[in-house]
């Protein structure tokens, strides 16, 4: 299948969503569908992202299988997007806005919020707002971190503390923030501009630098098995629920198996370490207390290898990821000042 049919079939859903739910007065294409060309391959690991602007509700997000595709949707208060300004500081919707993506817009304000995010997307000050936006996001997981908090959400405030970095890196470029394998397109960026090793430095503060390629294929066997456990478990309405699913599977473990056969093995560790710990807070939940026990070793080991076996570890990893931040914002200013692409 290509970019393009996924696409077309992401758009038949949004018209027939619409058709019964008056609510939803706008719908567009996010994610990294929107970066590639419409005539690429649509990998059997990925899904279509998808916005849906709507009158009613809070937030909400997940997973449907439609004609063979998987939706990743969201549903956000039109309120959100209805300032230009407001779209082009927000590194997370701004790049669906820079080309149109726009499936649905009863009200023709996505439109004309498009044609100026379009046209000033690539303006330094806009990026800088962008690189700042997610250096605050590194700091709001930091400051997340509490040890009161369950010890599956510390790692998972260190993970994507850690793990937003990249996103710093990868707007200053004006790549695609992508979630998942964000440490390979970042790899790929810091190749572009001469200094892989800087890629090194990610994946240190990471933990996963150190990582063969045969001891991530070790974790993501054992995690398969954690995984299938947690997806069966699932009881307790978290905002993750829709990754950890049968409908996920092909995503989060194929998707990682992929992406280590292609020699990714230390980037696959991120997506990895997220599922890992999301699934191990499934389990606490969820899970009856044999089954706990039974999978307990297998997530120990694994954060030991990634370094985080303690809230001390955690903690001590977090601090690093802290001072960090200053490199990787010295870096993207780097990276802006070489990028053709960027205009005053």
């Amino acid at each position: 299948m290509l970019i393009r049919e996924a696409r077309d079939r992401a758009r038949e859903w949004v018209v027939d969503a619409a058709s019964q739910d008056p609510a939803i007065t706008g719908a567009f294409f996010a994610g990294s569908t929107t970066w590639l060309p419409a005539d690429a391959e649509f990998a059997p690991t990925s899904d279509v992202d998808l916005w849906l602007v709507t009158d009613a509700g809070a937030n909400r997000h997940g997973k449907i299988a439609y004609r063979g595709v998987i939706l990743d949707v969201s549903r956000a208060p039109a309120g959100g997007f209805r300032s230009a300004e407001r779209i082009l500081g927000d590194y997370h919707v701004a790049g669906a806005f820079r080309t149109p993506n726009i499936i649905l817009d009863r009200t023709g304000s996505l439109a004309a919020v498009q044609a100026v995010v379009g046209r000033d997307y690539a303006r330094r000050r806009w990026v800088e707002r962008r690189c700042d936006h997610a250096a605050e996001n590194v700091r709001r997981y930091l400051a997340s971190l509490s040890e009161t908090a369950d010890p599956h959400d510390r790692v998972l405030a260190f993970l994507f503390a850690a793990g937003v970095t990249t996103h710093v890196l990868l707007v200053a470029g004006l790549r695609n923030p992508t979630v998942r394998t964000r440490y390979a397109a970042v790899r790929e960026l810091l190749a572009d501009y001469g200094c892989p090793e800087a890629h090194e430095e990610l994946l240190d503060v990471l933990g996963s630098a150190h990582i063969t390629r045969v001891r991530a294929q070790e974790h993501l066997d054992a995690l398969a098995g954690v995984f299938d456990a947690a997806s069966a478990a699932l009881r307790t309405s978290v905002p993750f629920a829709s990754d950890i699913s049968e409908l996920s599977r092909p995503i989060a473990i194929d998707g990682s198996r992929d992406l280590i056969d292609r020699g990714l093995h230390r980037e696959a560790m991120f997506w990895i370490a997220v599922t890992h710990a999301r699934c191990r807070k499934v389990l606490a939940h969820d899970a009856p207390p044999s089954v706990r026990d039974r999978l307990e070793p297998v997530y120990t080991a694994f954060l030991a290898d990634l370094g985080v076996a303690s809230a001390m570890d955690v903690r001590h990893r977090a601090e690093q990821v802290g001072a960090f931040l200053v490199d990787v914002r010295d870096r993207a200013a780097s990276i802006m000042s070489a990028n053709p692409g960027i205009k005053d």
